[in-house]
């Protein structure tokens, strides 16, 4: 059987991590990375982590609900309140984006003159429109190494971690596949609801269970423990 490895330029410098999306699950994500930045350094990786969280929407009262945001902060942009609390308290330099990924922008991890900079992905967005946009922004002249797609709805999640077929990973022999190339259907923007509220507005109703969600989103930060090991 044979066995991915990580690609080796994620073990000699920075990391640079893109998040997109900071709700439920986004925000309970970013909110564990500080913990695997510290943990990388002290294990000897030469830079650790450096995260840009990207979220154009405000918090709402019905936000205050289930996710890491007070009354008190209704009204801000949810990326740049999260991202100067981890900030603050880690004493990092991470960056938030108040803004929505829209078509057209192109994110890489090598030039100052790509729209966005990441090496890995992480796409925490709610609707196959934005998940279309994440899989078009990553792929062809992209050198994106992976993207990790994480989702739930009422009664269902999936973390699914892949490398973009882009100009890194299109000669790769033992290449992950992405979750909208597993699951088509995750990226076909036709098939969104218009009409459906978002996760948060269904939370007044019995549509979604909290602590089913609380449970996918631990699922979803410690569902690897393993160590990395190097390309050869």
């Amino acid at each position: 059987m044979e066995t991915h490895c990580i690609h080796p330029e994620l073990l000699q410098r920075e990391v640079r991590v893109l998040v997109v999306g900071c709700g439920g699950t986004g925000s309970a994500f970013v909110g564990g990375l500080p913990y695997l930045h510290q943990a990388l350094v002290a294990r000897g990786h030469p830079g650790g982590l450096h995260v840009t969280v990207l979220d154009g929407d405000t918090i709402s009262p019905t936000n205050c609900v289930r996710q890491p945001f007070s009354r008190s902060e209704v009204g801000l942009n949810k990326a740049v309140v999260l991202v100067n609390r981890l900030n603050m308290f880690w004493g990092l330099r991470w960056e938030a984006v108040p803004a929505h990924l829209t078509p057209g922008i192109h994110i890489s991890r090598g030039h100052s003159g790509d729209d966005l900079r990441a090496h890995i992905v992480v796409g925490c967005v709610d609707t196959r429109a934005a998940r279309a946009t994440i899989r078009d922004a990553v792929a062809n002249w992209s050198t994106v190494s992976y993207c990790l797609d994480l989702g739930n709805n009422a009664d269902s999640g999936q973390f699914i971690l892949g490398e973009p077929l882009n100009e890194r990973n299109r000669r790769a022999r033992l290449r992950l596949r992405t979750a909208t190339e597993l699951y088509p259907e995750l990226g076909d923007a036709s098939l969104d609801n218009e009409g459906e509220p978002s996760c948060s507005s269904r939370l007044a109703g019995p549509a979604v269970s909290l602590r089913r969600d609380q449970l996918s989103r631990r699922l979803h930060q410690f569902g690897n423990r393993r160590g990395p090991r190097a390309q050869d």
